[in-house]
């Protein structure tokens, strides 16, 4: 299985509801490395996987819909936990239905699955791995 993983990085601002989440529940502010890790099982007659620069493009289209929002204010996002898992696999089904319809070229669409990871600081990080 081949690889290819492209980086960027967000800011929001978001807050939790539910006691479990201690000062969580007021609104806080977080910066989150975001990585999207493509894969496929053979390369195209190119010897590529997918367009290295595509992908850095549409993982930054992705990021634009909500970098430097308070998430609680973003209608996609009315009433949801927005925690480091959830915003993990809202990234990757955006990325997927990109594949889908060909907004990563001939070769997204070879792309078998999509791991996306947001790394919240150097010492903790969550991850949403699927196929596409």
């Amino acid at each position: 299985m081949y690889s290819l993983t492209v980086a960027d990085h967000v800011m929001i601002a978001h807050s939790f509801k539910g006691e479990e989440f201690g000062p969580a529940q007021r609104v806080h502010g977080a910066t989150f490395v975001v990585e999207a890790e493509f894969r496929a099982p053979a390369l195209d007659r190119l010897n590529l996987l997918i367009d290295i620069v595509a992908a850095k493009n549409e993982l930054r289209r992705v990021l634009d819909s909500f970098d430097y929002w308070n998430l609680d204010e973003l209608p996609q996002f009315k009433g949801i936990n927005t925690t480091t898992e959830y915003m993990c696999r809202h990234i990757h089904d955006l990325l997927a239905a990109a594949l889908r319809e060909g907004r990563l070229g001939e070769g997204g669409k070879a792309v078998t699955s999509l791991k996306v990871l947001l790394r919240e600081n150097p010492l903790a990080w969550a991850a949403y791995d699927a196929p596409v």
